[in-house]
């Protein structure tokens, strides 16, 4: 059986992968700081969708890259217990 990770780690050996990949990197935080928060809290994606007055595909969408609206995201906070905090980094030059 292939894993995901085991494709990443060949394709990042790709420069167009490489590039492609990391433009979308802010995408792929905020999705995995989503479904971490959802799983802490001990949530189906159905459940979560039900308590921020959704449905279920919305947070699909959310863990696979979609950029929610920070309303979105505050009611994911409420719902999963956490605390929304955005934070801009200063860039290493």
């Amino acid at each position: 059986m292939t894993r995901i990770r085991d494709k990443h780690a060949d394709w990042s050996t790709q420069p167009e992968y490489r590039d492609a990949y990391e433009a979308l990197a802010d995408e792929f935080d905020v999705a995995a700081v989503v479904i971490e928060a959802r799983i802490r809290a001990g949530l189906t994606q159905a459940q979560l969708a039900e308590r921020i007055g959704t449905q279920q595909p919305a947070i699909a969408r959310i863990e696979g890259g979609h950029l929610p609206s920070t309303s979105t995201l505050r009611r994911i906070a409420a719902a999963t217990g956490s605390r929304l905090r955005i934070v801009l980094e200063p860039v290493a030059r």
